[in-house]
């Protein structure tokens, strides 16, 4: 086993964070923002890429993993956590927005698992953190996570967070499973993954629900969200005060009263 074998709890319900057991030297790594505490014994260390070294050897490799992770989103650097005490000590991490914490034990998905851009949270040291480029035109350009989705690859433990409640779902072989882009956490190696025209011209024009949607083949086993925090950025964006410190409803026929009727009772 390459990657460090790491003991952890996960705590809270809506908005969860997991701490970490590490043994005398061994290392978690994280995203930077995902630190939440240590004891006495960690300390902390700013890497470039994921530190799993297995692109690469040398100065290249380094950099050449670093800057993959760029093409998904994220920064060129990740942060170490290493035990350097002689017994054991934790350290925590948080979810940056309302939902679940995803435990991902590569070894029972067969050394890889493929997950949105910006899903990963932190995985014990040896697991690396790339890019999955997609294959199909259709999936990149209307795919809503875009070109590239993030694959976490190795033998150890890795965590990534979704919005809202999760559900998952075991797909038979040829079973398929229709989801909005933007409701998909993560799923296994082996999950065919497409992108689907609705069709209709009143489901493209009114529906709401934009134009497409992602169909989802198994064999193989699917994580869906809830709550993407982009559908949850929408509504809070939608919602803000406007320029001159009006509200979206205040614009309306009713107006306060509306907004009083309806149980909004700011002043």
């Amino acid at each position: 086993m390459q990657a460090h074998e790491i003991e952890y709890q996960i705590f809270g319900e809506e908005m969860q964070y997991v701490e970490i057991e590490l043994d005398p030297q061994e290392i978690v790594i994280a995203e930077a923002g995902s630190f939440m505490m240590m004891e006495n014994n960690i300390q902390m260390e700013t890497i470039f890429g994921d530190g799993s070294q297995q692109q690469g050897s040398g100065l290249f490799g380094t950099l050449l993993n670093a800057g993959k992770r760029v093409l998904t989103g994220e920064s060129l650097f990740m942060t170490a956590f290493l035990n350097q005490g002689t017994t054991k000590s934790k350290v925590s991490f948080a979810s940056p927005y309302p939902g679940k914490i995803l435990p991902i034990d590569l070894m029972q998905f067969q050394g890889k698992f493929i997950c949105q851009k910006s899903s990963f949270l932190c995985a014990a040291k040896g697991v690396s953190v790339g890019i999955e480029f997609s294959q199909k035109l259709g999936r990149g350009l209307f795919g809503g996570e875009g070109f590239i989705m993030q694959k976490i690859e190795g033998d150890g433990m890795a965590f990534v967070h979704s919005g809202g409640t999760m559900a998952k779902k075991e797909l038979a072989h040829g079973e398929v499973l229709k989801v909005d882009t933007g409701c998909i956490i993560g799923f296994t190696k082996d999950v065919d993954y497409d992108i689907e025209f609705i069709g209709g011209i009143k489901n493209s024009i009114f529906g709401g629900e934009g134009l497409f949607y992602a169909t989802l083949k198994g064999p193989g086993t699917v994580y869906i969200q809830s709550l993407p925090f982009s559908r949850l950025a929408d509504r809070i964006i939608a919602s803000a005060p406007r320029s001159g410190g009006n509200s979206r409803d205040e614009g309306s026929l009713l107006g306060g009263l509306g907004n009083l009727l309806d149980g909004d009772n700011r002043f």
